[in-house]
């Protein structure tokens, strides 16, 4: 049993018909909002107009156009705005990148500089404004975590931030709000679900109890997805998922358990800093490719373990079992509609030694990994992916 922290400060606010409470619980905040959302589906469905009309009390300023895989030239102009209007809250609409691009906003203000440096140095990081967020999408889980992801696409680099500043204050979660989320996010969002827990499962020292929970996860992913796909407004799917999303990154998984490097993580975010991909896709690919980079004699016990825990593989040998474990994984993705190749969405090998290269800037090293992973180790991932 490994040595833990666990802090969790977020208000999670679940559930249908919740949203009337907001005013309560941005009023102690402050009174000048900045709203940030994507590209349009808030302001289609009528849900910004609703919320506006809620907050027809506070002072409310907007930022639009925040894009997947959120960029940072969305985070300077968040920046500019905050600094301006004088804002005290932060109000994301939206899936995670809205959240997470957010997120480097809000410590941005406080920072005389480019707020990019913060996402490469968080040291540097001394305040934020509060966060509260409005979740569409179930996937990341940023709306009960400390971090986000950004791309500076000028540099070609997609990297973290994580800070307990940046944790939300308050989310809310209305599953009803997901309804409109087409096939392809929903299957991407169950993939980034998936991701964040194998990235904590498979580690080498875990323990009952999150063992348990990371298995009851991915069984609930598997069960749920599909039939979110087939019929969108099936609460009990839409709820289920978007539960689950928010203990995929809050660290309740890795409690006790080996840390672990994200391998898949580290060589996906390369993968979409070139190229611009979804990320669940880009995972959901990359996925099985390293499961089977990593199955040997040592870790077959543990994929094997996944294989009778969460798909019921009744083989009695380890290594067998562990396979197919692995090909029922690839299996599920490419039944959700997901590719099993990244020529498949438009990647090619041009810049894989680069991606080998920019690893070990932001992730240390992978030699902690269920299998240590090293540049030909990524290569190798990558060219099995192609």
């Amino acid at each position: 049993m490994h040595n833990f922290d666990l802090f969790l400060p977020t208000k999670l606010i679940f559930g249908k018909d919740r949203l009337s409470e907001l005013p309560e619980v941005l009023r102690p905040l402050g009174s000048r909002i900045l709203i940030t959302y994507g590209g349009g589906s808030i302001v289609k469905s009528g849900l910004l107009d609703s919320v506006k009309k809620m907050l027809r009390d506070f002072t409310i300023f907007e930022l639009s156009g925040i894009e997947p895989n959120p960029r940072i030239t969305s985070v300077r102009d968040g920046v500019t705005v905050c600094k301006k209007e004088k804002i005290d809250i932060l109000l994301a609409i939206g899936g995670g990148s809205v959240l997470d691009c957010t997120k480097n906003i809000a410590c941005g203000v406080f920072y005389d500089g480019d707020p990019w440096d913060l996402v490469l140095d968080t040291s540097k990081i001394t305040k934020a404004l509060p966060i509260v967020d409005i979740i569409t999408l179930a996937a990341t889980g940023s709306e009960y975590d400390a971090g986000g992801v950004i791309t500076n696409l000028e540099k070609k680099k997609k990297r973290a931030i994580i800070h307990p500043m940046l944790i939300p204050y308050a989310s809310f979660c209305d599953p009803t709000l997901t309804y409109s989320v087409p096939a392809w996010h929903t299957a991407a969002g169950a993939a980034d679900i998936m991701s964040h827990t194998f990235e904590q499962y498979f580690v080498r020292d875990g323990n009952i109890l999150t063992d348990g929970m990371c298995e009851a996860m991915l069984r609930t992913v598997i069960t749920m997805t599909p039939a979110a796909i087939k019929d969108p407004d099936n609460y009990e799917a839409r709820a289920q998922l978007l539960m689950v999303s928010s203990f995929g990154c809050c660290n309740l998984l890795c409690i006790g358990r080996t840390p672990s490097t994200w391998p898949c993580h580290a060589i996906e975010h390369e993968i979409s800093a070139f190229h611009d991909i979804t990320h669940g896709v880009g995972l959901a690919i990359i996925t099985p490719h390293w499961m089977r980079y990593s199955l040997n004699g040592e870790t077959a016990a543990k994929f094997a373990q996944y294989g009778r825990n969460v798909w019921n593989i009744t083989e009695d040998d380890n290594m067998k079992a562990a396979e197919k474990a692995i090909d029922k994984t690839a299996e599920f993705f490419a039944s959700i509609g997901i590719p099993s190749k990244l020529s498949e969405v438009g990647v090619t090998d041009e810049h894989f030694e680069k991606m080998a290269d920019h690893i070990p800037e932001c992730w240390a090293s992978l030699k902690d990994s269920l299998v240590p992973v090293d540049r030909d180790g990524v290569l190798e991932i990558l060219r099995n992916s192609l």
